[in-house]
């Protein structure tokens, strides 16, 4: 009995031993089928995505780079309107200053068309007057002397109402001190008398 049991133990080391040899030996003799089978994977490779991640990727940049252009491009557009405008309307105040001293030119030659003014004065005052226009029209100031126009709110401001039975209502029938542009935007409204439709009796 002791004989019978220590031989059963032998034997099933022999077969393991030839059920491990026999998977190199198919891959020796050239069966890729035996091999795989000996493996126990079922799992197909899987393709290759490469190509189409790489386009991606490259699209995804182009789309990038032109948004990156168009904001720089932005960017430097914005900058040079500020420089534009800045350069525009750095004088804004200091010809809104000067425009009180054409106002005092223009008082003094309506009251030299009198008797007692001085027409040499007078003559004087004018050239001063037509010199301080000639700067301030080279620095983009023009004059808003609205006479028989029609009356518009975002030039001129009206200081009264008056009845013209012969003007259109609603017009400018006289300007009281005159408005200005500086580049084409107001520096200071004209102070205007409009008119009005005349009342029923």
């Amino acid at each position: 009995m002791a004989d019978d049991q220590s031989e059963e133990p032998a034997e099933l080391e022999g077969d393991g031993t030839q059920a491990e040899q026999a998977e190199p030996e198919a891959v020796l003799n050239g069966d890729p089928e035996a091999a795989e089978a000996g493996d126990g994977s079922d799992e197909p490779a899987a393709e290759p995505d490469a190509p189409e991640s790489l386009e991606d990727a490259l699209e995804a940049a182009k789309d990038a780079a032109l948004r990156a252009q168009a904001d720089a491009m932005n960017v430097q557009r914005r900058a040079e309107q500020e420089i534009e405008k800045a350069r525009k309307f750095a004088l804004e105040r200091f010809c809104g200053d000067l425009l009180s001293v054409v106002d005092n030119l223009e008082r003094a030659l309506d009251s030299g068309g009198n008797d007692q003014g001085d027409a040499a004065l007078a003559e004087g005052v004018e050239l001063t007057r037509k010199g301080f226009m000639d700067v301030l029209a080279k620095y983009g100031v023009e004059p808003v002397d609205p006479v028989g126009e029609p009356f518009d709110p975002e030039t001129a401001q009206a200081m009264s109402m008056v009845e013209q039975p012969d003007v259109e209502p609603n017009s400018v029938v006289a300007v009281m001190q005159k408005g200005y542009l500086l580049n084409g935007r107001l520096l200071r409204p004209a102070m205007v008398m409009v008119s009005k439709a005349p009342s029923d009796a």
